[in-house]
């Protein structure tokens, strides 16, 4: 799955590209965690997690989105609006891809809670 993660966060942005949003940024690091895909739609900042999941014999692509790395995602996304001083209301979706196939890409809005 590493070797294909950039692939697959690609393949993801084009696909949430197409579907309206804009792509502001993506794979942001900081010391808190990363965030996969930063994007605007309308008025709002999405953080978007990106999962492939090749075999589901762990639960597919969303059981890999832990509780754990839901609250490294959001302290990532909180560090963010923080540094680029933005006021705008923002969600957390997911972007579950089952192999690197645009016909097969999951897009969840609101994945989980956040900031």
């Amino acid at each position: 799955m590493k070797g294909d993660g950039p692939a697959a966060e690609k393949l993801a942005a084009e696909f949430l590209q197409r579907n309206g949003l804009q792509l502001i940024e993506s794979n942001f690091r900081c010391r808190y965690g990363e965030v996969d895909l930063i994007l605007r739609e309308g008025g709002t900042i999405v953080f978007a997690e990106v999962r492939l999941r090749s075999n589901a014999a762990f639960g597919g692509a969303a059981a890999s989105i832990t509780p754990g790395k839901q609250a490294k995602v959001v302290r990532a996304a909180q560090f963010y609006l923080q540094r680029s001083r933005s006021s705008l209301p923002c969600r957390f979706d997911a972007v579950l891809l089952d192999g690197l196939d645009a016909a097969r890409v999951e897009w969840i809005r609101n994945a989980f809670e956040g900031v």
